[in-house]
């Protein structure tokens, strides 16, 4: 009878190292074989369940977005304006306006800001203004005293759906507003703001007096949280260009606080420039002390 061989002590720890060794290699060589199927397709397992799983939304900015003014440069009104008549050296003194944006923080899509005012010191008298009511009535002769360049009803009519629409305001008189609305104009006019509307107080009762309150008015409109309205001209001494901002920033906080149960506005930032120079940011100052004279200033 044969006995079985008994392994010694010192064999047997080598065969289990043996086993061991062999299992690690078998796991380092599934390895490399997961690296090189991720050189070669540039993508591995781990990457298919990071792409399937599903991506977080940005959240879309509800707000108009304003860059910080703690390094901006910012100059005072008589420092601009003489930077600003650099850019316009040579041209006339009435031909280029000045413009003033007034940046506002703002949500999207909410209540804006729409006005109409009469600035100290008219920026544009050349406005051509146009009156629906009855030709031969004592309002159509108020109305072409007064200063109006278009006036009547079917002829003022026809002539805009003929695509004449030779005026830049548009005022009706309150007892022709059934034949303005059977004309439809509203599709032609209203998309370039001009269509009369109660709301905007350009259906009236008194023309006369309307007209002469549109001639060297002004119109601004909030676009992108961004009001724009030309403040004056080249030749503006810098008192008079002084008054005209402060009135039109007087009547931006009175539409803001008059959307203030609606929507939070404020204003940001104020940027003075011309038809043909950019923007120089306004600290608040009429003057700095190394700012010309006004004297110097007026000079065109």
């Amino acid at each position: 009878m044969n006995t079985p061989k008994v392994i010694p002590r010192v064999a047997l720890q080598q065969l289990r190292t043996a086993i061991q060794l062999s299992i690690h290699l078998n796991a380092l060589r599934n390895a490399n074989r997961s690296t090189f199927v991720r050189s070669a397709s540039g993508k591995s397992l781990g990457d298919n369940r990071v792409r399937d799983q599903p991506k977080k939304k940005r959240k879309a900015r509800i707000e108009f977005k304003q860059y910080s003014l703690k390094d901006a440069e910012q100059y005072s009104l008589c420092d601009a304006m003489r930077y600003i008549k650099a850019f316009e050296v040579g041209r006339p003194p009435t031909s280029p306006k000045y413009d003033l944006a007034v940046k506002l923080r703002t949500i999207k899509n909410g209540p804006t800001v729409r006005n109409r005012l009469r600035l100290p010191h008219a920026v544009d008298t050349s406005i051509r203004i146009c009156v629906i009511c009855p030709p031969d009535s004592k309002h159509a002769e108020a109305a072409k005293k007064a200063g109006a360049s278009v006036v009547g009803e079917d002829t003022v009519f026809d002539a805009v759906k003929a695509g004449r629409i030779e005026f830049d305001r548009c005022i009706c008189h309150q007892d022709s507003i059934t034949k303005l609305n059977k004309a439809g104009l509203g599709r032609i006019l209203g998309p370039r703001g001009l269509m009369p509307s109660a709301k905007f107080g350009t259906i009236v009762k008194d023309v006369a007096v309307s007209v002469k309150g549109l001639i060297g008015g002004s119109e601004y409109r909030e676009r992108n949280g961004v009001l724009r309205m030309a403040v004056g001209q080249l030749g503006f001494t810098p008192e008079e260009l002084q008054a005209n901002i402060k009135t039109f920033m007087g009547e931006i906080k009175k539409d803001i606080a008059l959307l203030s149960d609606k929507v939070n506005k404020e204003i940001h930032e104020v940027v003075l420039s011309s038809t043909n120079a950019p923007g120089f940011s306004l600290n608040g100052d009429f003057r700095s002390p190394t700012s010309p004279s006004s004297r110097d200033l007026s000079v065109t």
